[in-house]
């Protein structure tokens, strides 16, 4: 258990993850942060007045508080609408940012558009975390998944494996579960790995992909496999697609809880993470997902798997297409 876990966004991820660190007595204390609602300075005064006094995250901390009773939980749940809610947290973990949903017209908006509002919103989570808890352990999940990491890097330079993101154990979850519904076998039995970056030119290793220790060809054909492949890197907007209105939320929450328990338990398990290389898979300087141990001072260790020609060529044109996105972000920063 950590004294403090601190939660930077108080959306549909951020709810499951507020109820499951205090359903798990993860934490003496968790501390959620939300600006929302923002106020409209458009609005009549008098609702500008009732805005000024809501707030989601205080909300979503009192409703989970009067629950703890029930569940017979002593975890204490703190809201703010600024950062003070994350004061003195051991592990932070980021959600903030617009979500990938639709417009009214049925489009999205472009990768680029949400690239440059999530970045300012970055900047701000970034100064946020070093104003009230510059040692704890950053584990981000919001998207566009590889841009953020790095604007977090660049904006507080932690020391080695505290910062990394959320996406590797979500899309290999993902790729799991598509292969355990064509296998008709449990969920229990499929092993897997996604590598590279969290979009549509991510990796499943088909070669490290097994069913109960045995090669997954024995059980899907290559065809149905290269279809759960292609479902697999674009399963987050089918998701979207779907509901309409916002995007996953329970799988992605889950997938940090998993890395979160790793560090908090100091359990050293090998979890497919966004970390950032220091010369593995040939690549220096860009958050990439690969499997690393993940224990109590964050991520421990990559490790490098032996790959086929065809995944490391695919590996490749994922770390460029990552590489493509860090320089943009690189020109946006200078400008914020």
């Amino acid at each position: 258990m950590l004294n403090k876990i601190g939660l930077i966004g108080g959306g549909y991820i951020g709810g499951v993850l507020l109820q499951e660190i205090v359903q798990r007595r993860l934490a003496r204390e968790v501390g959620m942060s939300d600006p929302a609602p923002f106020v409209n300075p458009s609005d009549p005064p008098d609702r500008q007045e009732v805005a000024k006094k809501q707030s989601v995250s205080k909300g979503k901390c009192l409703d989970v508080a009067e629950g703890t009773p029930t569940i017979r939980s002593d975890v204490r749940c703190v809201g703010s609408k600024d950062y003070s809610a994350i004061e003195g947290a051991d592990l932070v973990i980021n959600t903030a940012g617009v979500p990938r949903k639709a417009r009214p017209d049925g489009t999205f908006p472009t990768r680029e558009e949400l690239l440059t509002i999530n970045l300012k919103v970055t900047a701000e989570v970034a100064e946020g975390i070093k104003k009230y808890c510059p040692d704890a352990i950053i584990l981000s999940i919001a998207n566009p998944l590889d841009a953020i990491v790095y604007t977090l890097d660049k904006r507080l330079a932690p020391p080695k494996g505290r910062l990394f993101g959320m996406a590797g154990q979500l899309d290999s979850g993902r790729y799991c579960y598509f292969v355990a519904e064509a296998a008709n076998v449990s969920v229990e039995n499929v092993t897997a790995m996604v590598l590279g970056g969290h979009g549509d030119t991510m990796v499943p290793v088909r070669s490290s992909c097994q069913i109960a220790g045995i090669p997954v060809g024995k059980f899907v054909d290559d065809a149905t496999l290269a279809a759960i492949e292609s479902r697999t890197r674009k399963a987050g907007g089918e998701i979207v697609g779907m509901l309409g209105f916002g995007s996953a939320f329970a799988s992605p929450a889950w997938a940090a809880l998993e890395m979160a328990e790793a560090i908090i338990f100091d359990k050293r398990k090998i979890i497919p993470v966004c970390a950032k290389l220091e010369g593995e898979y040939g690549v220096d300087g860009l958050f990439v997902g690969v499997p690393a141990i993940v224990g109590a001072h964050g991520v421990e260790q990559v490790i490098e798997l032996d790959l086929t020609d065809a995944e490391k060529a695919a590996l490749a044109h994922s770390v460029a297409d990552v590489r493509k996105t860090c320089d943009e972000v690189d020109t946006m920063l200078a400008s914020l």
